[in-house]
């Protein structure tokens, strides 16, 4: 080991913990556009949560964790009568805004889902709006929690913008407990030291392993990372807040840092890196850009890198619905990233392993034009073999270009073509989508798709006033900032 190592000379914070606080403490929102968006991203994501409250293997994990225990101000969970300490709100609200794989997306280098942060963002500021009115002070405002959510996206994606976990075998959860650490804790009037320590402490806890994600192991555990992810952050930004220390050279340490233990190995040949390869790139600093070109998954619940093959499949279902029988092969073309996160053949143990399945995804829109929640579900996979028919005749073949402008910044596609050819020697057209309804090129078209989709969420918990008051409550901009976050927690609520 070198001398360098053994010397006790407690370093500044790593630039990247400085740069993240700096940035929560000083930028100010400016950008309609990002705000106007994440009145959208609010009622899309919290209509995700509502939808997953039909789903028991979702709400068995919902309540605080000894039965009967009461909190004082406690924060709510949508759709629910539960109020929970805030570090348990974090994690029910963060469950059920994931469990249906439905949440907004972002895709670079990493992928993830940036609204996962809402989980913390609204149990924290429900809890202090309750705090502050029984203090006679001022509650906080929507508007507070739309610039928590800009800032959370922005944190989250920028760092994924270059930055690969998941080639070194890490879940992208992480970056929803480092982006939610910063954010939290600024809302909890942590200064600058204070928000450094929380993010610290984020680093240092390391990340969960993407074993959950993937064949043969995939499971519901990536349902629930998320909301675990956000909830820990709460926990880390409270003792923050209390005087815990932070670990200022957490990343950089070496040996014992999170570049040299988790960020130094490939995933294909567990080579070392390059000690000028392990440090995190960045390419641009943190602003808005995030929010502004957020994916939105407007028409079906799938991992995003199948939302255009699951459009695709929906288009040639007239073509193909009366010959399921007579199909050959089906050849699918699609970007790298979808080959090696969703492409998957053989047997498809459970609902989150399907809905990660590429070739299922197709596979239920071809034959049935259509793909919703349940269609995972173990009695509607055992009721229609012709799904797995259908899955073991497919082609997974990349197309470079679509892999190349999946990552280009002025294009970000995510691009699959479906064709299908019959034993006879006749063929559909091939059916290209390189961008889904819910990207940026396609906003136009996709809001008020999006604002049904949030209309029918709603629906599935209140009743038809309630689901009116709330929907144009969420609708006017100007008057969702300046609702106090505990009024508009109340509509929520399920007595």
């Amino acid at each position: 080991m070198s001398a360098n190592v053994d010397l006790n000379n407690r370093p500044d914070y790593d630039q990247v913990i400085q740069d993240i606080a700096d940035y929560v403490i000083q930028y100010k929102v400016t950008s309609q556009e990002a705000l106007d968006t994440a009145r959208n991203c609010l009622m899309d994501t919290l209509g995700c949560g509502l939808l997953a409250l039909r789903f028991p293997e979702c709400t068995k994990h919902l309540g605080p964790i000894v039965q009967g225990t009461l909190v004082p101000n406690g924060a709510r969970v949508p759709g629910t009568s539960l109020s929970l300490d805030p570090v348990k709100a974090a994690w029910d609200i963060g469950c059920i805004i994931r469990w249906l794989d439905y949440n907004d997306t972002w895709l670079a280098a990493e992928w993830g889902h940036p609204s996962d942060n809402l989980g913390g963002i609204l149990a924290v500021a429900d809890h202090l709006s309750q705090v502050r009115l029984a203090n006679g002070e001022a509650p906080l405002t929507m508007r507070e929690v739309l610039e928590a959510m800009v800032m959370a996206h922005e944190i989250q994606g920028v760092i994924a913008l270059e930055n690969s976990f998941n080639r070194v075998g890490l879940c992208h959860v992480l970056l929803v407990r480092v982006a939610s650490a910063a954010v939290v804790t600024k809302m909890m009037g942590g200064d600058r030291e204070q928000i450094m320590a929380a993010i610290s402490q984020a680093w240092v806890d390391g990340s969960a392993l993407r074993t959950y994600r993937h064949a043969p192991n995939a499971g519901s555990r990536k349902s629930w990372a998320a909301g675990d992810a956000t909830s820990r952050a709460v926990r880390l930004a409270d003792m923050s807040m209390r005087g815990e220390m932070g670990i200022p050279g957490v990343l950089t340490a070496p040996q014992w840092g999170f570049y040299d233990v988790s960020f130094s190995k490939t995933n294909k040949d567990q080579a070392i890196k390059p000690e000028t390869e392990r440090q995190f790139s960045f390419s641009q600093d943190y602003a808005s850009y995030v929010m502004e070109n957020i994916l939105f998954k407007i028409s079906f619940p799938a991992e995003f890198h199948a939302q255009t093959a699951a459009e695709a499949a929906v288009t040639l279902h007239p073509q193909v619905k009366d010959r399921l029988a007579e199909i050959d092969k089906i050849v699918i073309r699609t970007h790298e990233s979808a080959i090696r996160i969703i492409s998957k053949s053989g047997p498809l143990a459970n609902a989150a392993d399907r809905d990660h399945c590429l070739q299922y995804m197709a596979a239920v829109p071809l034959a049935f034009g259509n793909l919703i929640a349940e269609h995972y579900e173990d009695d509607f996979h055992a009721a229609n073999p012709i799904i797995d028919e259908l899955r073991e005749k497919m082609e997974i073949v990349e197309d470079k270009r679509f892999t190349a402008e999946y990552l280009e910044a002025d294009k970000r596609s995510i691009a699959n073509a479906i064709q299908v050819f019959f034993k006879d020697g006749s063929s559909t057209e091939e059916v290209a989508v390189e961008y889904p309804v819910g990207h940026r090129r396609r906003r136009e078209e996709g809001i008020p798709l999006l604002e049904q989709k949030f209309k029918n969420n709603l629906a599935t918990r209140f009743p038809s006033h309630q689901c009116q008051t709330i929907f144009n409550l969420c609708k006017d901009q100007t008057e969702l900032e300046q609702t106090s976050v505990n009024r508009f927690m109340d509509l929520f609520v399920i007595a």
